[in-house]
């Protein structure tokens, strides 16, 4: 499978240091999309113990990532990264299919898939 989603190396090392801190040590990295958000689409980050049927696995920074099949086309050429600031850090997500985003940078739309957008 191509590269679906990228992590950065900062962006692995503070998902390993989650893991660590939440017992989480060889579980996977779940990426996905829901639908909500202002835009009609949102992001989604977690962990799990099993891949899903439905799922594409990949391994970066030795962290292994799920994505389900559904998923990879609107996802297709994201790179999260981790980004450290005066006024603390956060996770970003650049997705060259995204056509509209909101203010929060987790809510998004595409060409393909408006989503279901939530009041704000």
């Amino acid at each position: 499978m191509s590269e679906v989603v990228q992590i950065t190396e900062a962006a692995a090392f503070q998902i390993k240091e989650m893991m660590k801190q939440n017992g989480e040590e060889g579980s996977f990295l779940r990426v996905a999309v829901k639908g909500g958000g202002c835009s009609g689409l949102s992001y989604g980050m977690g962990f799990e113990q099993e891949p899903g049927e439905k799922d594409d696995q990949l391994e970066q920074f030795e962290i292994k990532i799920l994505v389900d099949k559904e998923d990879a086309d609107i996802l297709n050429g994201t790179v999260i990264d981790y980004k450290q600031t005066m006024m603390g850090g956060g996770f970003t997500i650049e997705n060259p299919n995204a056509i509209a985003s909101c203010g929060c940078g987790s809510s998004f739309k595409t060409a393909k898939n408006a989503g279901t957008p939530e009041n704000c």
